[in-house]
């Protein structure tokens, strides 16, 4: 395979890799019986695409599907026909939470999730998605997975540490999370004693040691949950998806800006053994093409998340309000003392390591170097934000 002189490093090792290991595996197949095999295949049978099964964690109804479409329509437009991606929604094959073991176990080619899906099998996978951020946004998390070591720390969880069959990457850097809906005005810390809270991943930990209730579920099942009481106040992700599965009909006041999880990406997850089946042209676009819908999926999701916002006031009559600084605030502490405990184990605190390194430097500089847009928004459109 020759190396392009602009390809990415960490990408690049990842298709090297799979490649000698694909070619060792065709090599024991006896080259003199793989070519006469080839010869002996019909024409059409070299022109029938490769089918990729790819199940996401997501409805079909949901905005994140149609971002998994993006990144499937890159695939099959940018192999020329040759892969086509069987795009299934949640609970086609396996439960939204399961994909991760669907993959490994090659019942899929490929899952689209988030890595806090499966925290419950390691909390380090929450640190992908869901960790503290020490003050980094999410381009600046997204950046340290390709330049600051987070891949090789995720597959060293991933590989090494959990032993899968499995290879990641990470795309689109999401917005940070709204704190959520609530049914009643949420001011102070006292306010949030004792409700019963969903989220996932570490935000899970961190928002239990605040003194809510927390329970994990699946985005499908939150509207369910608090029609029954299950729970009494959520959040899942964005203006978008919120409104699509029906929040604004179960709770009124939504709060945005919050430090829970104030950063994340998708997790693209492949069977290591599909890849390495695949010709190095075939592998580069399917890895590659995670980069290219990364750039799509955040426009459209700055479209439809600020129309569903505007919606969701103007229509739907939804009191939207930024989490209180108090809150904020004790959510920094709680991570503080939240990674204080995460330190105790090796791994979690080389993750945290790395990333405090990366934020240190390069939030320094993005920090420093920003203007202040909120000054200039207020400049041109003034009385638009809330005081």
């Amino acid at each position: 395979m020759t190396n392009a002189p602009n390809q990415d490093p960490s990408i690049r090792e990842d298709i090297q890799g799979v490649s000698r290991r694909s070619f060792l595996r065709r090599s024991a197949l006896g080259g003199t019986a793989a070519a006469a095999g080839m010869l002996a295949a019909p024409a059409v049978l070299a022109q029938a695409p490769l089918i990729m099964k790819m199940q996401t964690s997501w409805p079909a109804s949901d905005v994140w599907q149609e971002m998994a479409g993006q990144y499937a329509t890159r695939v099959e437009e940018m192999s020329g026909g040759r892969l086509k991606v069987d795009l299934l929604p949640a609970g086609a094959v396996v439960a939204p939470f399961q994909v991760l073991d669907a993959v490994n176990d090659g019942v899929l080619d490929a899952a689209h999730s988030v890595s806090a899906y499966w925290y419950g099998k390691n909390k380090a996978a929450s640190l992908f998605g869901t960790g503290p951020v020490f003050g980094g946004n999410p381009t600046t998390m997204l950046s340290w997975f390709y330049q600051g070591g987070g891949r090789e720390l995720y597959n060293e969880l991933t590989q090494e540490v959990m032993g899968l069959d499995v290879v990641g990457m990470l795309g689109f850097p999401m917005p940070a999370q709204p704190f959520g809906w609530f049914k009643e005005p949420v001011e102070s810390v006292a306010d949030i004693q004792g409700l019963k809270y969903r989220t996932v991943g570490l935000a899970a930990d961190l928002m239990q040691s605040m003194g809510m209730s927390v329970s994990q579920l699946p985005g499908g099942e939150i509207v369910p949950a608090m029609e029954r009481g299950v729970i009494d106040a959520f959040e899942f992700n964005n203006p978008t998806s919120d409104r699509r599965f029906g929040a604004q009909d179960v709770a009124e006041y939504y709060y945005l800006g919050s430090y829970h999880q104030a950063s994340e990406a998708f997790e693209f997850l492949f069977n290591r053994s599909f890849l390495e089946d695949l010709d190095d042209s075939l592998r580069s676009i399917v890895l590659y093409a995670v980069e290219s819908a990364s750039t799509a999926n955040t426009a459209l999701a700055l479209d439809n998340y600020s129309r569903d916002l505007q919606e969701l006031q103007n229509n739907d009559g939804v009191k939207v309000r930024n989490t209180p600084q108090e809150i904020q605030l004790a959510q920094l502490e709680a991570w503080k003392e939240l990674i204080t405990v995460l330190e105790e184990d090796p791994f979690m605190k080389k993750i945290l390591d790395s990333q405090r390194s990366w934020v240190e430097r390069v939030a320094y500089y993005e920090l420093l170097n920003s203007p202040d847009y909120k000054l200039a928004y207020n400049y041109f459109f003034p009385g638009k934000l809330p005081a």
